[in-house]
């Protein structure tokens, strides 16, 4: 039995971080094998912080939702603007 007079110790693993990015991809990916459209989806997401527009499929839902949104668009921003603006 445990003396419980005694302060008690849990060791928790911290959680990998993802980058934005990579929780895109998984989001888009999830989004596309549901049959969704990712675009449409991931936008009405971002609009309007509502994590049911993003499937619970391959625990997407759950990847977008620890990221801020205004990280969401940032990234997306930053790679339109890489690929489609920059020479």
């Amino acid at each position: 039995m445990q003396n419980l007079n005694n302060t008690q110790f849990f060791k928790v693993e911290k959680e990998l971080e993802m980058r934005v990015e990579d929780v895109l991809a998984i989001v888009y990916e999830a989004l596309t094998e549901k049959g969704y459209n990712p675009v449409n989806q991931i936008v009405g997401y971002v609009m309007s912080g509502d994590p049911t527009y993003i499937t619970s499929h391959n625990n997407a839902r759950s990847l977008i939702m620890k990221v801020e949104r205004d990280e969401i668009v940032e990234e997306i921003l930053q790679e339109y603007i890489k690929t489609k603006l920059s020479k």
